[in-house]
């Protein structure tokens, strides 16, 4: 069994859509592993503020009706972090969306005039997808079987997933647990939530979208476009234009606040 120093926080998320910058979140699950192996289950329904798709509502179950009544993700963003903020992540196929996700509806709320402002670079990341399809390639569905034994119902709700992403980490961590240990040996680190966010993770990105990573020397550099490749600080001094249309353009808030941030510590240091 992994050995915590802090509570590790399995989550999932339903939206409107897959579009990190445009749609919204619908249901929320969360559960908490605690140092000490207790849990900790919340889950939240929210109105959107937006149409959902039929054809979303036909995989997830969830319909506007259901949220007509529900609070807003920024009524309940102080709720949620309170729940979240001491506590490393986890979730399937979280480093490409969920977590991307989530942090634009804090971005979206703290820009709203919201009091909360919670940063998830300060903490660790274990995508288990990325640990199952490093190990043996395929999803949740064949995860649980796989792992457990177990066949998912209630597959696309929130809180059956996120049980089953608990559920599928426990077993990869007891499956693999020498070949993790052989390989955490041989950086001279333990099994932790910081090896195994290490090994689910694809490359280091900044701004959780992955619009902006991080090289083996730690300088920034972008991953998309004309630029893609060049780093953060040599296109500040020759093309720093091209910062303030990405302000302008259809980008994730937090995408949009990482390369500020960059460029406030480019001219003022620190």
């Amino acid at each position: 069994m992994i050995e915590l120093k802090r509570p590790l926080c399995f989550f999932d998320i339903e939206s409107t859509g897959t579009d990190v910058v445009n749609d919204r979140i619908v249901e929320l699950a969360m559960l908490k592993r605690m140092p000490d192996g207790s849990q900790l289950k919340k889950r939240w329904l929210m109105n959107p503020q937006r149409p959902i798709p039929k054809e979303v509502s036909a995989i997830h179950g969830i319909t506007d009706e259901m949220v007509a009544q529900a609070p807003s993700f920024k009524d309940l963003a102080g709720e949620i972090a309170a729940f979240v903020e001491d506590s490393d992540l986890s979730g399937f196929n979280s480093n490409k969306f969920d977590i991307p996700m989530l942090a634009e509806e804090f971005e979206r709320a703290r820009q709203q005039g919201g009091e909360v402002d919670i940063d998830f670079r300060k903490r660790f990341s274990v995508d288990v997808q990325n640990i199952f399809h490093r190990m043996e390639p395929r999803n949740l569905s064949a995860a649980l079987k796989f792992y457990c034994g177990q066949t998912l119902e209630n597959a696309h709700t929130a809180l059956a997933d996120t049980e089953a992403t608990h559920d599928v980490l426990m077993a990869q961590i007891e499956r693999y647990a020498q070949a993790f240990e052989q390989e955490a040996g041989e950086l001279d680190q333990k099994v932790d939530v910081a090896f195994l966010s290490r090994i689910s993770n694809r490359g280091k990105t900044l701004d959780y979208a992955g619009f902006v990573r991080e090289n083996q020397d730690g300088q920034a550099y972008l991953s998309f476009g004309k630029y893609k490749g060049r780093l953060v600080s040599e296109l500040l001094e020759e093309n720093p234009g091209y910062f303030q249309w990405i302000q302008n353009a259809d980008f994730p808030m937090f995408t949009k606040r990482v390369l500020n941030d960059l460029r406030l510590k480019a001219k003022f240091g620190g």
